[in-house]
């Protein structure tokens, strides 16, 4: 083995993959049999810390950045001029193995770039995951991304290999994709979705009558959209998310800021990059629509098409819908609950159980963990202090951002320095 020439390729090629963000929690639970290699854990492989304070990793590489495809928006485009390269499927086998018994990694990430077709590409993106899996016994995670337009036949054996699989919408809209990868047909990136949802769901039917049927994509699949490259609204964004979440139940959609990488006339200017920010507001807005039971019409519509910089989407839907408020918490029900900002859903739960046992006042709340820096504005509980309501939404706002840095300090003196 040439090592000089495999440290090159993976230098290329794992930079190359460092632009694809859907790579975090598999939620995968393979274990590990017949003294394999690895385990695929309950809490997942991904690229960052676990909720137990774990830093995980994975090998995230491209099998190669050659690709028959001109999309504006990415590095690996066939017209952009790039250090190329490409693995053998035995290399990418063997880097995996060498990297996991050295302990560098828990899983294997793997995309590519389509050269020849979309089905010759992921013929070799399956015969990787299938010697790991056959030949050299490996139990821990992987993760494959979809070709869009490979065969159903290809996606089926996918799916036996991999603990996940993703197929990257790339561009939010039609329209959008249409003016900046002109080569790509919407319903290439609908077929294999559509594929390894219907898998899933029949495997896991006969599982149920049937306990020795093979897991079928154990962590689902997800997506990824890119923000910014061709001027969606978050609004535009978000109705996206909501319908591939709903038609083809997907654990995740990820969304990656447009990072600029080639001059291209259809693209935002050379150094116009999203902010993260932006990225971080569409992750809160799709947190509330899968766990606090929001609607994208809530947050997101024709009069606010955008989400708010300044504050998070939670608190700015309060903000425009103080008739709603203030909600008391010894009282209301759990969905209005969770819709008081600084109010998690964990804080939901706590509240709940706590108030059977008495009326819960500040102090109670503040220890149970309600942010209370925001929360104060919008609810009541068993304290006589401060309950005055005579503040519309541009003051609230202003006071919690003036007060950002700071934290609720007791019984009255946030109340005090707010009011003297």
């Amino acid at each position: 083995m040439n090592f000089d020439r495999i440290r090159e390729k993976l230098n290329i090629l794992a930079d190359a993959a460092k632009y694809d963000v859907s790579c975090a929690s598999s939620g995968s639970n393979r274990t590990n049999k017949a003294k394999g290699l690895g385990n695929a854990s309950k809490m997942g492989i991904c690229h960052t810390y676990t909720a137990d304070g774990r830093c995980v990793s994975l090998l995230k590489i491209l099998l190669t950045n050659h690709c028959i495809f001109d999309c504006a928006y990415c590095v690996t485009r066939k017209s952009n001029d790039v250090p190329r390269a490409a693995f053998k499927v035995q290399e990418v086998v063997d880097l995996t193995i060498n990297f996991y018994r050295r302990n560098y990694i828990e899983g294997l990430f793997l995309s590519s770039g389509i050269f020849k077709s979309p089905n010759h590409t992921m013929e070799r993106l399956v015969a990787v995951a299938k010697k790991l899996r056959e030949e050299e016994n490996f139990n821990g995670y992987i993760h494959l991304k979809s070709i869009p337009g490979a065969s159903d036949e290809l996606m089926y054996e996918a799916g036996l290999y991999a603990d996940r699989l993703s197929v990257n919408i790339e561009v939010p809209t039609i329209s959008g994709l249409k003016l900046l990868a002109p080569d790509k047909k919407h319903e290439d990136f609908i077929k294999p979705m559509e594929k390894v949802k219907n898998e899933i769901v029949r495997y896991q039917s006969e599982r149920k009558t049937i306990k020795n049927t093979p897991k079928y994509a154990p962590a689902g699949q997800s997506t990824q959209m890119i923000v910014g490259a061709s001027g969606e609204s978050d609004k535009d964004i978000m109705y996206s998310a909501t319908h591939y979440y709903k038609t083809y139940n997907m654990k995740r959609v990820y969304y990656s800021g447009y990072v600029p990488v080639t001059h291209d006339s259809r693209l935002p200017a050379i150094g116009s990059a999203v902010p993260m920010l932006r990225e971080n507001r569409l992750y809160q807005t799709d947190w509330l629509m899968r766990f606090y039971g929001f609607s994208v019409g809530e947050l997101l519509n024709s009069q606010h098409p955008n989400l708010d910089m300044d504050v998070d989407p939670k608190l700015s839907w309060a903000l425009r819908n103080l008739q709603y408020f203030p909600v008391n918490v010894n009282t209301a029900e759990k969905h209005l609950l969770a819709r008081i900002p600084g109010v998690g859903m964990r804080s939901v739960h706590k509240i709940m159980m706590a108030r059977k046992y008495r009326n819960l006042n500040w102090d109670h709340l503040k220890k149970i963990g309600v942010a209370l820096n925001r929360a104060q504005f919008f609810m009541v509980c068993d304290s006589s202090y401060w309950e005055r309501r005579d503040l519309d939404a541009d003051k609230i706002k202003g006071m919690i951002l003036q007060n950002s840095s700071g934290k609720f300090r007791g019984q009255y003196s946030t109340q005090l320095s707010l009011f003297n």
